[in-house]
């Protein structure tokens, strides 16, 4: 079987692939972690790239073997066990991470994170920063992405709705009042989309088939989330020491890294892909590919690394 040592070293941060399955298996064959398909008359194999992959989410229909386990661990490769679509059952809250064990993560980010999560105060000036980097992200890619601006994200009305809400967040005096100006901002935002997309008396749910851009906005979401766990297990930082949803939720850190990136890709690629009618695998791969152009992954580590580090001084 192939070793650790044997694979090709690339950085979490540089890695391409993001995948989800739904009615196959995965397995070890020959050194390689392939997923069967079977079909009436052949069963089709194909290969999953590990050395090169981040994250692989199992949706419905789906087994693993445990030698198939053994290789994505060597690789660092996260497993989320999750409903259909990508999005959870309803019986559940959260993806089920099942994360690699390595005791050769860095130390210096964790012991930097709890130095400063049990004040209050600086608890929430991480959490100011993280807002800021979440509203810089937004205004950078709307304005820069030749596809989201030119579909008419990058407007004045938006740019001065994100402008004010910066302001805000530097006049915040609490956690109340960042959750207060991140709950208005996202409404606005969403309507400000559904607005340009045509979609009259859109209203968001994370039930599944009241629409399409809502079932594409789950469909992202739980993508970024995968980025997010990925970025804090290298990172070696609990998931349990949020400082935006920690009263709230359980794991609830990837959700606030996570956010750093899902309005600025996953809102406008949600309305632009149902706006043109794609298939959930089209919506799938321009969503992974617009987070590999602007380099989302490397953006969630250099948050997190600046917040654990600079709040720690």
């Amino acid at each position: 079987m192939e070793q650790l040592t044997d694979l090709k070293a690339i950085l979490h941060s540089k890695r391409a692939n993001i995948y989800y399955l739904e009615k196959c298996r995965v397995m070890q064959k020959d050194g390689r972690v392939l997923y069967l398909m079977e079909a009436k008359d052949d069963n089709q194999y194909w290969n999953i790239p590990i050395a090169n992959t981040t994250v692989i989410l199992l949706g419905t229909g789906t087994s693993i073997t445990q030698a198939a386990m053994r290789m994505l661990a060597s690789a660092g490769v996260l497993v989320g066990f999750c409903g259909g679509g990508g999005t959870p059952l309803l019986t559940a809250n959260e993806v089920e991470w099942l994360t690699p064990q390595s005791e050769y993560r860095p130390t210096e980010y964790v012991q930097g994170w709890l130095s400063f999560w049990f004040d209050e105060n600086k608890r929430f000036n991480a959490a100011k920063m993280f807002q800021q980097s979440w509203l810089d992200f937004i205004q950078t890619i709307w304005q820069k992405d030749k596809d989201i601006a030119g579909f008419g994200f990058n407007s004045p009305l938006a740019q001065k709705q994100l402008s004010e809400a910066k302001a805000q967040i530097n006049e915040a005096k609490d956690i109340q009042n960042l959750f207060t100006i991140e709950a208005h901002l996202t409404r606005r935002l969403y309507k400000f989309a559904a607005e340009i997309a045509q979609e009259d008396g859109f209203k968001r749910t994370r039930d599944q088939g009241i629409s399409l851009s809502n079932d594409f906005l789950n469909h992202g979401n739980y993508l970024a989330y995968g980025l997010g766990a990925t970025t804090l297990w290298v990172l070696g930082i609990p998931h349990g020491f949020a400082v935006m949803h920690g009263k709230t939720r359980r794991g609830a850190l990837i959700f606030d890294v996570a956010d750093l990136v899902k309005d600025a890709i996953v809102l406008p690629m949600a309305f632009m892909s149902a706006k043109e009618g794609l298939s959930e695998q089209d919506f799938r791969d321009e969503c992974i590919n617009k987070f590999t152009d602007h380099k989302a992954l490397d953006f969630m580590f250099d948050c997190v690394k600046k917040v654990a580090l600079e709040m720690d001084e």
